[in-house]
C-alpha cells in the first residue's frame, strides 16, 4: 500500500512523537517532582514544560488537529509564562497555511527545520550487520550504564554540555513506553539508541555512539533490532528526525526512511 505524505500523514506522525515526549515529562514529574514538569494539550496540540532548557519544552502537532485561533495562542503561551520559559512550536507544513501568518503577527520567528522521516515495515529485508555488535533492551539495573553510554556520545556533539545531556538522558533511559537499548563491541557498552511504540508507530530516538566506538556498525545493528522488533509488535510504520542534509539523515535514506515533510521551529521573541 502506497502511503502519501499528507495531513493525515502527519498528524499521525506528529502525535507519535508528541505521545513519546509528553511521556517522557511525566517520567521527569515522577522522578522529580520538584521540577515543575508538566504538559497539556490545547486544539489537539500538546504543549511541554519539562525544564527552561530541555529541547522538549515546546509544542507539537500546532495546527495539524485543529484551526488554531488567537485564544489558542493565549493558552499556550500563558502555560510557557507561567513556568518562566521561551515558547518554541514545532510546526508541520501540511498545518494551515494561514498559520504562519499568525505566528508572525504574534511575534514569533523561524530559526530551525527538522525533517520528518518515515519507513514502512513488514517488508522482510535484512540489513548487513556487524556480527561482533551484540544488541539488547538494558534491564533495570542498567539505567545509568544507559545514560553514561549516551552521555559520552554526545558529548562531542555537544561540548559543555555533559551534565545537561546525562541528566536528559536518564529521564529518558526511564520514560514510560521508552525501550532502551544498548549496542556492545567485545562486552563493552559503544552505542544506545530508544524504540517507543504506540499503536502501530514506532519511533526511534536516542542514537548515539561513544567516540571510541564509531564506524563499527552499532547503528546499523541497532536500528535493525529496534525495527524488527517493532513490526514484532504489529507497528507498520517507523518514524524518525533528522536535522536536514546531516549523517542521520543520509544513514536513514540507506536504510529505506524517506522524508514525509520538513518541519519548521518557530520561536517567540520578546
Amino acid at each position: 500500500m502506497t502511503i502519501f505524505c499528507d495531513k493525515a500523514l502527519s498528524q499521525k506522525l506528529e502525535r507519535t512523537e508528541a505521545r513519546a515526549n509528553a511521556d517522557f515529562v511525566v517520567s521527569r514529574a515522577r522522578i522529580h517532582p520538584e521540577s515543575g514538569a508538566e504538559w497539556i494539550e490545547v486544539a489537539g496540540t500538546y504543549a511541554m514544560f519539562d525544564g527552561v532548557e530541555s529541547p522538549l519544552t515546546q509544542t507539537f502537532g500546532l495546527g495539524v488537529f485543529e484551526e488554531i485561533t488567537e485564544a489558542h495562542l493565549d493558552e499556550i503561551e500563558v502555560f510557557f509564562r507561567k513556568h518562566e520559559a521561551p515558547v518554541f512550536h514545532e510546526v508541520s507544513p501540511l498545518a494551515d497555511p494561514a498559520l504562519m501568518t499568525l505566528l508572525s503577527d504574534r511575534g514569533y520567528r523561524p530559526f530551525e527545520m527538522t525533517n520528518v522521516m518515515f519507513r514502512e515495515l513488514g517488508g522482510g529485508e535484512d540489513r548487513q550487520v556487524n556480527p561482533d555488535i551484540v544488541t539488547r533492551v538494558i534491564n533495570k539495573g542498567e539505567v545509568e550504564m544507559w545514560s553514561q553510554t549516551a552521555g559520552e556520545g554526545w558529548s562531542t556533539e555537544m561540548p559543555g554540555l555533559e551534565d545537561f545531556m546525562y541528566n536528559f538522558t536518564l529521564i529518558g533511559a526511564q520514560s514510560d513506553g521508552a525501550r532502551p537499548f544498548i549496542g556492545e563491541l567485545n562486552g563493552k557498552a559503544i552505542a544506545t539508541g530508544k524504540l517507543y511504540v504506540y499503536d502501530d508507530v514506532a519511533l526511534l530516538a536516542g542514537a548515539s555512539t561513544i567516540p571510541a566506538g564509531r564506524r563499527q556498525g552499532a547503528q546499523t545493528a541497532l536500528l535493525d533490532a529496534r525495527l524488527r522488533l517493532a513490526a514484532d509488535e504489529g507497528c507498520t510504520m517507523a518514524m524518525m528526525g533528522a536535522a536536514p542534509g546531516s549523517q542521520s539523515q543520509r544513514n536513514a535514506e540507506k536504510n529505506g526512511f524517506r522524508v514525509a515533510y520538513t518541519r519548521t521551529k518557530w520561536q517567540l521573541i520578546v
